[in-house]
């Protein structure tokens, strides 16, 4: 895939994060074919025009619910039974999508090291579940958060809110926080919580979308050395 950011990397002071982050789509895995061909086959089957290439990459984010009637224009009945059309397509296939190069690596370092880590995706937690357990990074996490299924809590900031609060539930500290991501609503999720945005060029975001973040990084060895040091 070819990144769209910029390939600035803010300085980043030396520090020790004491808890970190990550989005799932577009940071751990390369799910964007398989969301588009989702979305364009849901598209067809409501006898809707199918959005071109672009457009549907736009879909793949955000809130899912909010975005078919946001972007599609469906009104709250055609929005439902969309995302239901998508989920039916998507839940067969949401199991390719591959692990970015070097992702597996950094969550296992970050997990040597005992320092705990999240997932705070607005897909739904019963799918993010699926793919990390198809992928074995499941017990990499101390913390696992989602959309539910009736996409309540589906934004960003409530879903990081969410991680954070279980995160400290289970006993890890969070004042150090760090969310890892590829978008701009992950800066802003994370932001809206006190957390910093490390954004990886690897995923689907746009050179504006660099703005406000710790730093961006366009391999997961610089991940790592921003994450662990070295």
């Amino acid at each position: 895939m070819t990144s769209t950011l910029s390939t600035r990397t803010a300085p980043v002071p030396t520090r020790t994060w004491s808890a970190v982050l990550f989005d799932l789509d577009g940071t751990i895995v390369d799910s964007e074919g398989e969301i588009t061909n989702s979305l364009a086959h849901t598209f067809a089957e409501l006898g809707l025009p199918v959005p071109d290439e672009a457009t549907l990459r736009a879909y793949v984010g955000p809130p899912l619910l909010d975005s078919l009637r946001l972007m599609a224009g469906l009104d709250d009945e055609q929005a439902w039974a969309a995302l239901e059309a998508y989920r039916a397509h998507y839940g067969e296939h949401l199991l390719e999508s591959p692990v970015f190069p070097g992702v597996a690596g950094v969550l296992q370092r970050l997990h040597a090291a005992g320092i705990p880590i999240a997932l705070a995706t607005s897909k739904p937690e019963s799918m993010a579940r699926r793919v990390l357990e198809h992928n074995a990074l499941t017990g990499y996490f101390t913390v696992i958060a989602g959309a539910k299924d009736d996409e309540s809590n589906s934004t960003k900031a409530d879903v990081v809110a969410d991680a954070l609060e279980r995160l400290r539930a289970a006993g890890v500290d969070t004042t150090d926080a760090v969310m890892v991501g590829d978008r701009g609503y992950d800066t802003l999720g994370a932001a809206a919580n006190g957390v910093p945005t490390i954004l990886v060029e690897w995923g689907y975001g746009s050179p504006a979308e660099a703005a406000d973040t710790l730093a961006v990084v366009h391999s997961a060895d610089q991940l790592r050395g921003l994450l662990l040091g070295g």
